[in-house]
This record gives C-alpha cells, structure tokens and sequence, in this order.
C-alpha cells in the first residue's frame, strides 16, 4: 500500500512539475501582437509626419564683399574727385563727378574775370580816375562810363557773392563725392548679397474705388509680381 502511494505521489509531482515548467503562450502572443502594434502605430506616424512635414526652407547664402574698406575709399576721394568710385567699382559716377565739378570751376572763373574788372572799374570811379588808352580795362571803362556809380559797385558785389558761391559748391561737391565713396564702400562691405533672389508672378483681382455710397464694389483683373530676396 505505501508503494502504491509513493508511485502516485510521483506521477502527481511529475505532472505538476510538466505543468510548471509548460511555457506561456498567451503572454507571448500578447507581447508579440502588443509589439507588432507598436510597430505599425509608429511607422504609420512616421510616415504621417514625413508626408505632411513642410520642407524646411533652404538657407539664404550671402557673399559679402570684404575687401572694399571704407577708409580707403575716403582717402581716394579725397586725393582725386572720382578715385573713391572707382575702387568701389561705381565707373558712371566718375564723369557726373567730373561734369559737376568743372561746371563749378567755369562758372568760378567767369564770375572771377567780371568781379576783377568791376573792382578795378570801381576803383576808378571811387578815385575819380579817368583811365587812358593802355590802362587795364580801358575798353570796358569807356563802355561803362555812362552807367552810374551805384551800377558798378552792385555788379562788382554781385559777380564777388557769385564767385564765393561757386567755390562753396565746388568745396560741397567734392565732400559729397567723399561721401558717396563713403556710404558705397560701406554698404557693400556691410550688406551681403543673397543668392536666392526669386520672383513669382500670379494673376489677381484688385478692388476698384468707388465714389458713390450706393455702387457695388468692382473688381478689375491683374497681374501680380512678388520679389523674394
């Protein structure tokens, strides 16, 4: 009898021992379809995000131009009316530099040979002098001789105020020419250049105005230009 209950005692741990040792499959098979699950959830967000991600815009790429100094720019200008746009490679500046400045210069002197003969005129009529043949500006004291005293001294102060003006301007010219050497040279210095320069065309309607209180607003078709830089 004790055999008897030994023997099933052992078939009885031998099949609990079996059961124990019995894997979980329904643990796996969760895992595993919790696991797919996952894997599909994040390839579809992946995607997702992938296809409606905006692209992310290119970078702009600058090139500035660090050789031009603006110190030496000045300098330039200062030497020679011009020099300063050339070393900013502003060439059509150079003969409006010019063409101002050597009008101011002919108008300098024009105002100067009138002012140096009504001076002298005006000399003689403050000493009383007569002048005779051989004098300086005898021709034009013969020719003025009829005009009173105040005529002359007013032309001679005007063709002096003159004079005095247009050396003023021929000074203000040749110092805006510095400054224009100036500010270029430190513009392109300072400023870059963008590469990505766009331009996009796009039809419109634009709003026309109205004047009466009761008309209908109208539209007008266009076209419509935008510049990217």
């Amino acid at each position: 009898m004790c055999k008897q209950l030994l023997f099933i005692s052992i078939i009885v741990l031998s099949a609990l021992s079996a059961l124990a040792q019995q894997p979980d499959t329904t643990s796996k098979a969760a895992k595993k379809a919790s696991s797919k699950d996952t894997l599909v959830s994040t390839k579809n967000d992946s995607l997702n995000a992938r296809k409606f991600k905006p692209k992310p815009k290119p970078e702009k790429v600058y090139h500035p131009d660090s050789t031009h100094d603006p110190h030496k720019a000045i300098m330039r200008s200062l030497m020679v009316p011009g020099w300063g746009q050339i070393y900013n490679h502003s060439w059509w500046k150079v003969p409006v530099i010019y063409a101002g400045l050597g009008l101011l210069v002919d108008a300098v002197i024009f105002n100067d040979t009138y002012y140096s003969e009504f001076l002298q005129l005006s000399k003689y009529r403050e000493y009383g002098i007569t002048p005779v043949l051989g004098q300086s500006y005898y021709a034009q004291a013969i020719a003025y001789q009829t005009q009173p005293d105040q005529a002359i001294y007013d032309a001679e102060e005007a063709y002096r105020r003159n004079r005095d003006l247009c050396i003023l301007g021929f000074v203000g010219a040749w110092g805006i020419n510095v400054l224009d050497a100036y500010i270029d040279a430190k513009f392109i210095r300072s400023y870059s250049v963008d590469t990505n320069f766009t331009m996009k065309i796009s039809p419109g309607l634009f709003n026309q105005p109205s004047f009466a209180l009761n008309t209908a607003p109208t539209y007008i078709p266009g076209i419509k230009i935008t510049f990217a830089f």
